[in-house]
């Protein structure tokens, strides 16, 4: 007799149709201004030593290299997505540019996610259901890069996070920061090891799934306890697969951290020229390690962006700004850091519903 096999399928779900009408474009925009505007109010809203931006005096170039880090950071995050799908596609008519496009929205899409949910919860499985829907990928491969574009991330944190501390941390006369710094690590590294455990020990994370799902089941959040093992045991082992097949594939392991360590120094070294350029008298070096140290120190902090912690904990890195342009130094910081991702999320949205519109349109020339 023939055992049934579990449903392992994965079910297309229709997304909705938010961006079908223009109105609905309208209301999602205002939606990200409000969030931005309620952000930036409870960060600096209350700054009354504010200097009048028309007696702040702003050395302009120095924010040129400002952008230029961001935006060769992004081409890095960018780079190493397309990296790993044209390692893990088995298509020879590789459309190069369509999988750039899909690369720049995963991960712009995903940032802009990280940043407006708690704990940045929201990026990975956004970007796991946009890589499904528009990579032609396989569902286990659009799954597993994702996943290990973030575990490469934060392996690439470490490592520069490890250097900092190690070389470094001397430059920095704050016991209680390298402290924090050090327990953010911990943080940093929990997932990557977790996954590691789920892709080489099998066994042990079939068994793990077990109880949980049996915990689970017991204070009723699981209905069906053995359709829900399955289809958990079927997702890790083809996650696991393809992490298998990420970390076989000559030389990709290594491209991807070196690309996400790439994306952390670049990033680390932009308050340096916005401080530089509002007249702060800053050495690099100290700059770029207190930058790695708070970053780390505020990562486990479950707000939004790190909304509220953020300014907080990187008040060290500019307070060596006089008092009345610290305010707009931040801003400005806060600007590279969170709000362009916010910024860019509704303008992606909105060349996503221009392009279905033009499809659709296509497609109805066609037919008639």
């Amino acid at each position: 007799m023939k055992e049934d096999k579990p449903d392992t399928e994965h079910k297309k779900v229709s997304p909705k149709k938010f961006f079908k009408k223009p109105i609905m474009i309208a209301i999602f925009v205002l939606i990200n201004v409000a969030v931005i505007a309620i952000t930036a109010f409870s960060e600096f809203g209350n700054s009354n030593n504010a200097a009048k931006l028309s007696d702040v005096r702003i050395n302009w170039w120095f924010l040129v290299p400002a952008v230029f880090c961001f935006l060769a950071a992004i081409t890095a995050e960018i780079f190493k997505y397309v990296l790993m799908m044209r390692e893990m596609s088995k298509k020879k008519n590789f459309n190069e540019k369509r999988v750039s496009k899909v690369a720049r929205r995963t991960v712009l899409l995903g940032k802009y996610y990280d940043n407006i949910t708690p704990a940045a919860i929201g990026g990975q499985p956004f970007q796991i259901y946009y890589m499904r829907k528009n990579s032609n990928l396989p569902d286990g491969v659009s799954t597993s890069i994702p996943v290990f574009g973030m575990i490469a991330g934060q392996i690439g944190f470490i490592i520069i996070a490890t250097f900092c501390f190690l070389f470094g941390s001397l430059s920095i006369n704050n016991a209680v920061l390298i402290g924090t710094a050090c327990f953010g690590l911990l943080f940093y590294a929990f997932w990557p090891i977790t996954v590691m455990i789920a892709t080489f020990l099998p066994k042990a994370t079939a068994e793990l799934i077990n109880i949980v799902v049996r915990f689970l089941y017991k204070i009723h959040l699981v209905k069906n306890r053995k359709a829900t093992i399955a289809k958990v045991e079927y997702e890790v082992n083809e996650y696991a697969k393809c992490v298998r097949k990420i970390l076989s594939t000559k030389g990709l392991f290594l491209k991807t951290v070196l690309l996400s360590v790439s994306f952390h120094i670049l990033i680390s070294m932009i308050p340096f020229f916005v401080l530089t350029a509002f007249g702060g008298n800053v050495d690099f070096l100290p700059c770029f390690v207190t930058t790695v140290a708070v970053t780390s120190a505020v990562y486990f902090i479950p707000t939004p962006g790190n909304a509220g912690a953020a300014e907080g904990a990187f008040f060290v890195v500019f307070s060596a700004l006089s008092s009345g342009y610290v305010f707009w130094a931040m801003l400005v910081w806060r600007f590279f850091s969170y709000y362009i991702y916010i910024i860019m999320g509704p303008i992606i949205y909105y060349r996503m519903h221009l392009e279905k519109k033009d499809e659709t349109k296509n497609k109805g020339i066609a037919a008639a």
